[in-house]
């Protein structure tokens, strides 16, 4: 492991930094930060870009304010306020996260990435962010963007740059003073590279293009979700045909996309009836 002098890490903040001052993009969830906002922001974030983000997050908390009124939602009313966002099992992970804060947590979000890995859609680094993020600790984390500024700057001309190599250059250069604004300086500064450099992210080992969605088997469950929360129940072969007008050219067997969503428990089946 390359050890950074004193001079390097304050010369790489500085970059960061200067470039983060002029340049600071603009998120609800950064503003007035609560546990609950930064939960619902990091959960939503997961694969999902910030313009589509950014309008459905403030639906979600003119729907579900607090870790309380969410745990009370139904899952209607979840899948409804989620609609629009895609892998709608992070929607249902979020309404059981509120209930397990308010049953177990006594309404306080845990403040220990240990803690919050235990929790339904809550990884590794998404625990660890939403620890810096919601209580401005030092964890050490790492997302796509954060990857970009440390394989470009530390890791020039070479590829299948794990963040196994990446994660000592994090934890030297974190501001521990400051680890919120760190980190969103530093987010900020990987999509202005990704903005210059669009190739950028294939030298990382972990790179993957994300699969097309129009005629994905994604593209068909949201569908189906969008029809239920618009309909809330509906007869099993009403459901097929709707499936076929929407998506006349849908090459997937939508049979088996329904009896899976029924056993992921998203949908439920009564009969011939399907509802949330």
């Amino acid at each position: 492991m390359q050890q950074l002098t004193y001079d390097q890490i304050v010369q790489f903040q500085k970059l960061i930094y200067d470039f983060y001052i002029l340049n600071k993009r603009d998120f609800i969830w950064r503003k007035d930060i609560t546990p609950y906002k930064i939960v619902i922001s990091e959960v939503m974030l997961q694969q999902t870009q910030t313009a589509r983000v950014q309008p459905k997050f403030v639906n979600w908390l003119q729907y579900f304010p607090s870790f309380e009124a969410l745990a009370n939602a139904s899952t209607y009313d979840v899948l409804s306020a989620w609609q629009g966002l895609g892998y709608n099992r992070r929607g249902l992970a979020l309404l059981k996260i509120a209930q397990i804060i308010m049953t177990k947590y006594q309404g306080q979000l845990p403040n220990d990435p240990e803690i919050l890995q235990t929790f339904p859609a809550i990884g590794p680094n998404t625990a660890a962010s939403i620890c810096a993020f919601a209580f401005n600790n030092p964890t050490i984390f790492i997302e796509t963007n954060i990857r970009t500024v440390y394989t470009h700057l530390f890791y020039q001309g070479q590829n299948e740059i794990s963040d196994k190599q990446l994660l000592p250059f994090i934890e030297q250069t974190v501001d521990c003073n400051n680890a919120r604004e760190w980190y969103y300086a530093l987010m900020d500064y990987g999509v202005h590279l990704k903005q210059l450099l669009p190739k950028i992210n294939a030298v990382s080992k972990h790179y993957t293009k994300q699969s097309k969605f129009e005629g994905s088997k994604r593209q068909v469950r949201g569908i189906i979700i969008k029809i239920l929360t618009q309909m809330k129940k509906i007869d099993y072969y009403d459901l097929i045909e709707l499936i076929d007008f929407e998506l006349p050219n849908n090459q997937h067997n939508c049979h088996i996309i329904i009896q899976t969503l029924i056993d992921e428990k998203l949908i439920y089946k009564r009969g011939n009836i399907l509802y949330l």
